[in-house]
């Protein structure tokens, strides 16, 4: 039995990758290879609404973290903090290659 994967499904997989990453080509240079295939109209539209919705729902999550983030970065300040420096022993990034920070 081969492993090899049929070229339709091949192009059906990097029509969604593509779709579902953002990238600039989007997918667009498979559906001539999908037509050519024989893929109907309606499977590529099944393809391209499962990676619009996984693109969708990984950058809401992705803004969802972030407002978190944020929210907890501009609570109140602290009424004290100016009498006594205080140091947090971790920061919100990482240094660059060359040392330096990037909040």
């Amino acid at each position: 039995m081969s492993s090899d994967l049929h070229p339709s499904i091949v192009a059906l997989v990097s029509l969604a990758a593509n779709i579902a990453s953002s990238h600039p080509n989007q997918g667009l240079c498979q559906i001539d290879r999908l037509k050519d295939y024989g893929v109907s109209r309606e499977q590529i539209d099944t393809v391209i609404e499962i990676a619009r919705h996984i693109r969708d729902e990984a950058a809401q999550k992705m803004d969802a973290r972030f407002d978190e983030a944020f929210a907890a970065c501009m609570k109140p300040a602290d009424p004290f903090a100016k009498i006594a420096v205080v140091e947090s022993g971790s920061a919100c990034c990482t240094s660059t290659p060359s040392g330096k920070s990037c909040c």
